[in-house]
């Protein structure tokens, strides 16, 4: 047994909105119907944050309180909050700086980090690298959107696909051997060109033709990036697994996010992991973005048992994907 430091998950929080939007919604709303989306991405409903003035801070909150409780901590307690989001409250502040403030996480620092479909992942190795140094104890990873803030409901490329909801975290020091032990993360930012928002960043700031144009809505080349993404996130998982000299019979359980049925598909064959190890809950939020991938865990959280050995695995805009390998730290 090693004194090494690694940064273990020890409590998770979840938050989904109570209103659905189900694929017999959306049939009267855009030329789609029932069939044709469950086909072709394994979705049934998603969830919508209403309510005037609701951002995403507003589902991060109870997910991070959630995690408060089931630890037994004060959020004083917590040193550092990263939110992975892509649809933040405002531009700035951060939303880890709202979250903070509404929890009164008074001794916390943190920020907002975007890597889209990705980003829980990209802030999950971050946080734990803060754990590792030693600096921090307490380090809460939160992915959380709200995607119908930016979704057009008369574009049936991306109406479809995104729904509302938060998950989080909390890292603390293990030497047990337990927590986050490899990750492999990759961007390629030619992919900008087929999933992105096209104005309201520095490029292109808000004017009146970006608005009357739809250019502040997520635009999403379709094939394309399913191609990208299968191969991409089975790729990695592969590589991951390859890395640490372990096979599909080491792995209690792939974590996918939750972006299409078809890759989650793919990226479990590619490990040789039978539909029973693999996390889904597509058909219920449908993809939540930054979300997708704690919302798992916090559902699956009662059945992981402690030295589970789990893999995590992503892809989205910008390009961006990863892989990350996790034992689990206890039983509920």
């Amino acid at each position: 047994m090693t004194n090494k430091i690694t940064a273990a998950i020890t409590a998770v929080g979840g938050y989904v909105p109570e209103d659905k939007l189900t694929n017999f919604d959306l049939e009267k709303m855009v030329d789609t119907n029932d069939e044709w989306i469950r086909t072709r991405t394994g979705i049934s409903e998603r969830r919508i944050l209403k309510g005037e003035g609701k951002a995403t801070s507003d589902m991060a909150v109870p997910a991070v309180l959630e995690l408060c409780k089931k630890r037994g901590i004060d959020p004083v307690e917590i040193d550092c909050l990263i939110v992975a989001t892509v649809t933040p409250d405002m531009v700035f502040p951060a939303t880890a700086n709202i979250v903070c403030d509404k929890i009164g996480a008074v001794n916390a620092w943190g920020y907002d980090l975007s890597a889209a479909c990705s980003g829980f992942l990209f802030a999950l190795t971050s946080g734990a690298a803060y754990i590792e140094s030693g600096r921090y104890k307490k380090v809460v990873v939160v992915g959380a959107d709200k995607m119908s803030a930016i979704i057009d409901y008369s574009d049936r490329n991306t109406c479809v696909i995104f729904g509302d909801g938060a998950g989080a975290v909390l890292l603390e020091p293990a030497t047990d051997g337990s927590g986050v032990l490899d990750s492999i993360l990759r961007t390629d930012g030619s992919g900008r060109h087929y999933l992105n928002m096209k104005a309201g960043g520095s490029a292109r700031p808000a004017t009146i033709e970006t608005v009357t144009n739809k250019e502040h809505f997520a635009y999403q080349e379709g094939k394309t990036v399913f191609k990208f993404a299968v191969k991409g996130m089975a790729d990695v998982s592969a590589e991951l697994l390859e890395r640490n000299n372990l096979t599909g019979d080491d792995i209690a359980w792939l974590v996918p996010h939750q972006a299409n049925l078809r890759i989650i598909d793919a990226t479990a064959e590619r490990m040789n992991l039978p539909k029973e190890k693999v996390m889904v809950n597509i058909q219920r939020y449908g993809n939540t973005t930054a979300g997708t991938i704690p919302l798992c865990l916090w559902e699956w959280e009662k059945e992981l048992k402690k030295g589970d050995n789990l893999v995590l695995a992503a892809f989205g805009g910008g390009f961006t994907w990863g892989a990350t390998w996790i034992k689990w730290n206890y039983d509920m």
